[in-house]
This record gives C-alpha cells, structure tokens and sequence, in this order.
C-alpha cells in the first residue's frame, strides 16, 4: 500500500512539473507573442534584411559648346522571381516557351532549351531569385519589359539591379584630362578634382536575403532616391582637341617619338581650348595613347624656349636696347670648363640682341645675361621668379609639377649655371608654365592663370561660373613686353622659326631644342636624346590663341624644334584660324558699297514696292500693280513711271521690251500665244520683233538677255 501510495505521489509531482513546465512555456510564448514581439521581430528582420546603398548617376562633363566629353551609361542585373505568388502555375506553364525563346533571341548566350531549363529549375525548387544577365544596356532592358510574365514588371518576377559605368563618347580626345572615374580607383584629372561635384549624393534601399544568402531588393515606403550629381561645363573645344591631336600624332608618328604634347589657349581668359598628351603604347609602338599629363605634370629643362623669359629679365632692368652689339665669334665659347655651343654658325662674328634671338644664339644670350648678372646672380634668379617659374600655377587639376629656378644659396648652384640657365638648362619647367608666360606676353603682360572649366549646371541651372584669374596685373613694363613681341615675332620672319611664316596672319613665337639628361648625363653624339618644341602666339597683330607643341625624343634623326614641333603648331594654327569667327571682320563693320541707287528692272509695281522698301532705297513711283520702267537716271533716287506693256500687247502690237526680266518676257508674250526664245541671262536688252510692229498669235520673237 506504502508502495503504492509513493508510485502515485511521484506520478503526481512529475503531472505537477510537466503542468507548470507546460504553463511556464506558455507564458513565455505570451510574453514573447504579445510583450517582446515587436524588438524580437526587428531582430529577426536585421539577420534577413538590410539597407543597401543605389549609386547616384553621376554628372556629365561637357565641352564648352555643350559636346559631352564623358557620361554614366546604367547597365543593369537581371534576374527573376519565377516563384513570385502572382505568376501562377497556369501563367507560367502558358508563357515559359516563348519567354526562355525571347531570353535566347535577345543575349544569344544559350539557347532556347537552355534557358526553359533554367526557369523550369527554379520554378520546381522553389528559387525566389535567379541571375539570368549582367551589364545589361538600358536599351536591351526595355525590350525585356515587354516579353511574357516579365511585362507585369516585378509582379511578373522581374529583378533589376542598376549600376553606371562611366563612358567617353569621344575616347580618347582629351582624355588624360578629363579624367576616368572607376569604382575602387581613385579618379584622375577633372573627373578626380570635382569628384565631389560630379559624385552627388547617394540613395538606400531596401535589401532582403534569401535562400542561397541572396541578396534582392524589396518594395519599401522609406526607400531614399539618389540625388545625382552636377553637371562639368570644360573650356575644352573638342573639334580644336581633335584638329591638335591628329596634328601631334601625325608628327610624332613620323618622327618616331617617345611622347608628345600640345596645348591651346585664349590670350585674354586663359581657357584652355585644347590639351593632348601621347605616349607610345608599349604593347604596339606604331600607336599613341593619352596615359600621362606630361603639359602640367612633367618638367623638364626647356631649351631654348626659356630664352625669352631671360629676355624678359634683362630688357626689363636694365632697358637694354635690340640693336645693342654683343661678340658671339664663331659660335663657342668657354665659361669655366664648360664649352657652350650653338647649334650652327653665326652669320657673323657679331649679332645685334635681335639678330641673336632670332637666330637663338646659346652664346649670345648667355654673353648678355652675364655681363649684366654676373656680380649678381640671385638678382636673376629673383626676377625669374617673378614670373612664377619656380612654383605651381594651382590649376583645378590635380598631378601639377613645380617648376625649379636654381637660387645662388643652394647646393645645386655653380659657376657655370648662370649661363646654362640663361638659355634654358638647369631649370625644370611644365610645358604649361612655359606657355602661361608666352601667353602673357601676348596678353600685354597681364599673366593669367590657365583655366579647364567653365561653369557647373544642376539641371541645366548654371550654380558656379569660373572665371578668369589673374596671376600678375603686369608681369614687366609695356616698353619691355613691345620690345619681346618684336624679338618673337623677328624668330618667325626672319630666324629659326621661318617654316611657320603663315601668309594669311602673323605668328610671333620661339622655337626650342634640348638635350635630355638620361641619368644625369646627356650621352655621347649619335646616343643623345633631345626634346623639340615651339612655342608662340597668333595672330601676332591681335593676338587670340597661344599654343605650345613639345615632342620628346624623335629617333628618326630630325629633331630641331622647328622642324619637328613647328609644323604641328602651324597646322594647328592654320586650322584654328580657317575655322573661327573671332578672325572675320563683321560684315557691318565694312562701308557701305553702294554709292548710288541701283538699276531696276522693268516689273510690275507692287514687286518693285517690296524690294525697295526691304532695301531702304529711295524710290518714287505710282501706287499700282501694273509694269513700270525706270524713268529718270536720277542718282539719288529711283523714279518710276507706268509702262504701256500689257495695253500694246492687247492691241497686238508688240511694246519694247527693254528691261524685263526673262520670268516676266515670258509670262507677257506667251499668254499671247507668241513662241519665246531666250538668249543669254538677266534682262531683255533685244528683241527680233522691234518695238511697234503688228503680231499674230503663233510668232516666234528671240530675245537677248543680259
């Protein structure tokens, strides 16, 4: 009985526990249901959802006559829910053939079957998402809308994820410039210096995970859109970009050269108009590719080119005349143990400072910068610097180099550099820099800063205008800059420069040829590489444009600057001149040609009327739609006076003719049923019928137009 009793009391308590478990998970159940549902929801949603960032379009860069020069094409993911509850078994069994024929039609990567295969698959495992396409164009995207199921967009199963790809429709035209924008690469040129500009501000959405750890994205009321980015107006002229790019590859194609580049810019706003940089491919050496910015971000020793800004220097403080006589003898002279040499004989044992720049004499520049610098150099050194030799112009794109001018304090300075200096050794300058200076000589010595953009627009707004900065007011004295505008414009007429003596307008400019250092030496002859270039202005009596061409290393045994880059600058010049309207004088700007009231053909009034009054010519005559003639040889003033034509004509006697247009001549006689043959053009002046004879309808009459 004992035993008994404890068997049930046992049963008992562990009914009890089993109840209260029981109770216990049931109120934790309530508690979590009802209490904690909502935090243990959200919790649940963080593991299966999250908030994706969407890419903002970002903005368009633009030439400056509205060219796109780079644009963000969407290319897209496509994938489909073929499991979606509004594709039913019947939907799907009656559009799945056509649908995966369509597929295949449009990607033609697997055929029909392939793809029936793929959609069955999914459709029986249950698949919430299957990639059936990347880098899908916008345009395939649309046709896609329109096939079976996938019509009813995403209740018909169709995913679509877009990303943009950042395009040039002009390749490689400026392209070094503009800039490419990637993803995980930082961006370069204009693309990389208003990135934030161009970049806009992202969206979120909604992402949810599936089977597979598939990410899609889901319908959600809070989704952000993204605000795309600004749109880059250049100062770029794409048609002047490709008139300077097939005219540098041209040459450096012919000249076997390693690199090049050329830019152009206006005198007056520093807007750059034009800026190629090529480089050999190293894969295919017979092609050039724009793979460095050598015009802002390579210096190198100039040559000859930096001769004017010693010019500069010297003319400006100590006002030295170009008639002034200096000793060149026959071309070679010594300063400590370095022979300085010019490139050919003079024509005479002395030059005058003219004569010496023009036909860019080494040994007459580096004899007239040290008789005057000689006792003290930094003097020279400083007034270079004045000219923003030495430094960064802080242009808008990022990569510039520093120019280096060698001061008299540092290490790198010895007794030989004066004069090496003086004829453009011993100092590292960007082709920009150079051309920044030659451009403010050009510019009456107003120095401005070199300039790529425009203006930025936001929906066609414009929010930001850049305009011209200026670096110096004057960077030498008028009389100076008169007297360097003659000195450059003398290379191009009578010195080195002469291949580029354009007969339709003036060019002033300089012409250069250096030898590079390879490590710091200049090899030995037949081993040296040299650097040709030209630099220079047009057209000279106003200028408009300037322009430097620097090519590196030709290898074909030419390399004078103004047989390797002269031509390249003359035809950009030539081109840039044909095809601009700055260059042609305004019609109304002429005097007016006519000095008397011009003849008048014989016709009707009202005809007569309208010309006139169009023309603003004086004319007196009757109000009438019928013929009049010319009556007066008055000068001043066209009279007129009603012609009998039409009343002879009825009377069948044939009226004189003189003065009729053959439109008119023929209308008259052949409503009369009289046959017309016309010789010659403008105006009746014979007729083989005279003036009053009688006519019969069927008459043949000749007339002489002149």
């Amino acid at each position: 009985m004992n035993e008994k009793k404890n068997i049930l009391s046992r049963t008992y308590l562990i009914y009890i526990f089993m109840c209260v478990f029981a109770l216990g998970i049931l109120y934790r159940i309530c508690v979590i249901q009802f209490v904690q549902g909502d935090e243990w929801r959200s919790k649940a949603e963080a593991f299966t959802t999250k908030l994706d960032s969407v890419e903002a379009v970002r903005g368009n860069i633009f030439d400056v006559n509205g060219a796109l020069l780079a644009t963000s094409l969407p290319y897209y993911e496509i994938a489909v829910d073929i499991n979606a509850p509004s594709i039913t078994e019947k939907i799907y069994k009656a559009n799945r053939d056509s649908l995966a024929s369509s597929l295949s039609n449009l990607f033609e990567d697997k055929s029909e079957k392939e793809y029936l295969r793929i959609l069955n698959k999914a459709r029986s495992a249950g698949d919430r998402y299957v990639l059936l396409q990347r880098n899908v164009s916008y345009k395939n995207l649309q046709v896609l809308k329109a096939f079976p199921i996938f019509r009813k967009g995403r209740k018909g199963g169709l995913v679509t994820l877009q990303t943009n790809r950042r395009e040039r429709p002009f390749q490689m035209l400026a392209g070094r410039t503009i800039g490419m924008s990637r993803p995980g690469v930082k961006p370069v040129g204009l693309e990389g210096a208003f990135d934030s500009t161009l970049s806009g501000v992202s969206g979120k959405r909604l992402m949810q995970q599936i089977a597979g750890g598939v990410w899609r994205p889901i319908n959600d009321e809070n989704e952000v859109e993204p605000k795309d980015g600004n749109d880059l107006y250049t100062t770029i002229d794409i048609n002047i970009q490709d008139v300077a790019q097939q005219a540098l590859m041209r040459s450096l194609t012919k000249n076997g050269a390693s690199h090049g580049c050329a830019i152009l810019m206006e005198v007056k706003t520093g807007a750059i108009k034009a800026i190629v940089n090529l480089t050999k491919s190293a894969n295919d050496t017979s092609t050039y590719n724009e793979s460095f910015n050598y015009a802002i971000g390579y210096p190198t020793e100039p040559g000859s080119t930096f001769k004017l800004a010693s010019m500069l220097a010297v003319i400006d403080e100590y006002n030295i005349s170009l008639d002034e006589k200096v000793e060149v003898g026959n071309g070679e002279c010594m300063y400590f143990d370095k022979k300085v040499k010019d490139s050919h004989a003079p024509e005479f044992p002395v030059l005058n400072v003219q004569r010496v720049f023009e036909t860019s004499s080494n040994v007459g520049v580096s004899k007239i910068i040290t008789k005057y610098y000689s006792k003290n150099p930094q003097q020279f050194a400083n007034k270079l610097n004045s000219f923003h030799l030495n430094e960064k112009l802080g242009l808008s794109i990022p990569g510039e180099g520093k120019g280096v001018i060698p001061q008299t304090k540092t290490k790198f300075w010895s007794g030989v550099t004066l004069p090496q200096l003086s004829y453009g050794y011993e100092s590292l300058i960007t082709p920009l820099q150079t051309l920044t200076l030659y451009n403010a000589v050009a510019n009456n010595g107003r120095m401005v800063k070199p300039r790529f953009v425009k203006e930025i627009k936001r929906n066609g707004i414009v929010i930001k205008t850049y305009c011209t900065e200026i670096l110096e007011e004057q960077i030498v004295k008028k009389e100076t800059i008169a007297k360097a505008k003659k000195l450059l414009e003398g290379v191009v007429t009578n010195g080195s420069g002469k291949a580029l003596n354009i007969t339709a307008f003036k060019v002033g400019g300089k012409t250069g040829t250096a030898q590079i250092a390879i490590n710091g030496s200049y090899g030995r002859v037949g081993e040296r590489s040299y650097q040709a270039s030209f630099v220079g202005y047009f057209p000279a009596e106003n200028p408009q444009y300037s322009c430097i061409v620097v090519i590196n290393s030709p290898s074909n045994g030419v390399y004078y600057g103004a047989a390797v880059a002269g031509p390249v600058f003359k035809e950009i010049a030539e081109k840039v001149y044909s095809g601009s309207l700055d260059f042609i004088r305004p019609i109304n700007d002429n005097k007016t040609l006519i000095t008397k009231v011009p003849s008048v053909i014989t016709t009707k009034g009202n005809e007569i009327a309208s010309v006139t009054k169009k023309l603003a010519i004086p004319v007196s005559q009757p109000e009438t739609d019928k013929y009049l003639s010319r009556f007066s040889k008055d000068s001043t003033k066209i009279i007129l006076a009603e012609n009998n034509i039409e009343n002879q004509l009825r009377k069948g006697i044939m009226p004189n003719l003189h003065g009729l247009s053959a439109k008119d001549a023929l209308f008259l006689l052949e409503n009369k049923g009289i046959h017309v043959q016309l010789h010659g053009f403008g105006s009746v002046q014979k007729q083989s019928i005279e003036a009053g004879q009688k006519f019969n309808k069927g008459n043949k009459i000749v007339l002489t137009l002149i």
